[in-house]
């Protein structure tokens, strides 16, 4: 048996088709309430399986909106249950007063793109379903109607690729309001200029080939729908309903590139509202390794800012 990939303290891959992954320090959940938040484990789907974890504020007495976050890592690493997600979430649901629900999709290389897309899509059926049979009642204030779809890096990525089946096919009683990618991670055959620099460029750009290698469908190119979003395919009409977003990029991050042309590819296709926000002098996916610095504080107050417009426009419009 030998190793096809090597994720220094993250995964290894054999070739026997054995996954190893070495997990960060795990956050478990608190279903009684703390000044701040509650928390609890909830099961998707028990068959693939697919789980997720809720985060409903402590003092919640009135309808919530909802925000669904998708963790990144690649598509192959990665768990709402680590410390950095568990922490930024569970301060993000209290600041803004909104319930949290945070999925665990399947990974690849053992289950490949488009699983996480479908995986993460099944998600709002749960909500969907769960908020009309009354089933869980952590979500009795959840308002569907009013949902934003988040997360970072390949959880960035599957915000905008969830807006997109949502677009094409809705959810019942689901309303996505508005998309907020952070540090999407992006790609394509064609590479940008950073991706063709020497020296540090140079390994990230060997890290994320990995990573595409190991999570687009066998057979596949850097131009898959999953990886290049300029092959998203829809219509125009498509786009005229597409979510408004606030696009964030790290001024550090190699993916800055990407996620600057993500930003201006949506405004080209007349997605309305699509603004972008860059955190100058930090690096990819800094809220997961540092969630209480003061630069992770800037970016869930821009994320509750984002959230409560929406609130401020239907209030106006009542």
């Amino acid at each position: 048996m030998s190793l096809l990939a090597d994720v220094p303290g993250f995964l290894q891959v054999f070739s026997d088709g054995s996954v190893k992954r070495m997990a960060p320090e795990i956050a478990p959940n608190s279903t009684e309430s703390s000044t701040r938040y509650k928390s609890k484990d909830v099961v998707i789907d028990a068959l693939k399986p697919i789980t997720a974890r809720l985060f409903v504020p402590s003092s919640l007495s009135f309808t919530s909106p909802v925000l669904v976050y998708f963790h990144g890592g690649g598509f192959c690493i990665g768990s709402t249950t680590w410390f950095g997600y568990h922490h930024f979430l569970g301060d993000l649901c209290a600041a803004a007063g909104c319930i949290v629900l945070s999925v665990d999709y399947r990974l690849a290389p053992e289950h490949r793109l488009p699983v996480a897309y479908q995986d993460c899509y099944s998600s709002l059926e749960w909500l969907s379903c769960s908020c009309r049979t009354r089933t869980e009642p952590w979500l009795e204030r959840a308002d569907i109607s009013c949902l934003f779809l988040s997360g970072d890096s390949a959880g960035a990525n599957i915000a905008h690729q969830v807006a997109v089946m949502t677009t094409r096919v809705p959810v019942t009683g689901i309303q996505v309001r508005g998309l907020m990618p952070i540090h999407p991670f992006f790609g394509s055959q064609r590479r940008t200029p950073e991706e063709t620099a020497e020296g540090f460029a140079a390994s990230c750009v060997a890290m994320n080939d990995l990573f595409w290698g190991l999570s687009i469908p066998e057979g596949s190119n850097r131009d898959y729908f999953g990886c290049n979003f300029e092959a998203t395919g829809m219509s125009a009409g498509e786009w005229a309903r597409f979510p408004s977003a606030l696009v964030f990029v790290a001024g550090l991050d190699f993916l800055k590139e990407r996620g600057l042309s993500y930003a201006e590819f949506m405004r080209e296709r007349g997605v309305r509202g699509v603004e972008l926000v860059e955190a100058e002098g930090e690096g990819h996916v800094y809220h997961v390794y540092h969630p209480e610095s003061e630069a992770t504080r800037m970016l869930q107050k821009q994320m509750c800012e984002f959230m409560a417009a929406f609130d401020a426009q239907e209030t106006r419009l009542v």
